[in-house]
């Protein structure tokens, strides 16, 4: 159902997927769906402000810890929250754990704003995720039942079957390309409301499958280029994102960057 509301402010919190990885710009920075979505509602509302608190790489602990009371303490009208996968991911998780804290994170942020997103996060087709598929579904649901519990949104990107598509990941096929924020930005859009500008949903054009050995010369870059290291962090307890500062951590008035 469409709304006439107006959204005058968007904190989101987060991981890389929030950050914008793998959506690169000419200076190397990350846009992604968050950013997209931002410059989206400021055209609709003069003096828009807008705060990204993710960083890559951030367990849900870590977002509880340092994310969630600067984005309550906002009062924004919207808040996106979207954690917990990276847990998921790891060599052993505790769901108990992972469930508690996204139960506390969404009890101290859907009565400090308008309105809460949350997410189904997408996930690729193919075998290096199906190990972990069993734990990302239970997670899933719990997002549901939390929704439900405190009146918010859920976005389903994992029950969208374009976003399984491989040609909207990144090399390192953990994060999506421009092509996927894009997408995403328009199904949380959508789910604010606002007027479809297009069918988020629809599939790509059909593609020939690569050569055999086309394939195995990309897996092979992808073992030694990012499954390596990624392996590395996940069992030295090491993030992407040490060190690293939120990309706005302030709530401040939202201007497009230089083209």
């Amino acid at each position: 159902m469409e709304t006439t509301a107006t959204y005058t402010s968007f904190v989101a919190v987060g991981d890389s997927f929030t950050e914008g990885m793998s959506d690169l710009l000419p200076d190397g920075s990350y846009r992604g769906w968050a950013d997209l979505l931002a410059a989206r509602l400021a055209d609709r509302s003069p003096g828009f402000r807008y705060a990204n608190l993710a960083v890559r790489g951030k367990l849900i602990g870590q977002i509880v810890d340092e994310q969630v009371a600067p984005a309550a303490a906002m009062r924004a009208d919207v808040v996106t929250l979207v954690g917990g996968l990276n847990d998921t991911l790891r060599p052993s998780c505790d769901m108990g754990r992972v469930r508690a804290l996204l139960e506390e994170a969404v009890e101290r942020l859907a009565p400090a704003c308008g309105r809460l997103v949350l997410m189904r996060s997408p996930g690729r087709r193919g075998p290096v995720l199906e190990r972990f598929r069993p734990r990302m579904e239970a997670l899933f649901s719990y997002v549901d039942e939390l929704a439900a519990r405190h009146g918010a949104l859920v976005v389903d990107l994992y029950g969208a079957e374009v976003l399984g598509d491989p040609r909207l990941w990144d090399v390192d096929r953990l994060h999506l390309t421009a092509e996927g924020h894009r997408r995403v930005a328009e199904a949380v859009w959508q789910a604010l409301g606002l007027a479809p500008e297009e069918d988020w949903r629809a599939p790509l054009a059909p593609a020939l499958r690569p050569p055999w050995l086309e394939r195995r010369v990309g897996d092979l870059r992808f073992a030694r280029e990012h499954l390596g290291p990624w392996i590395g962090r996940r069992l030295t307890g090491r993030s992407s994102g040490d060190g690293r500062p939120a990309k706005r951590p302030e709530l401040l008035p939202y201007e497009a960057p230089a083209s």
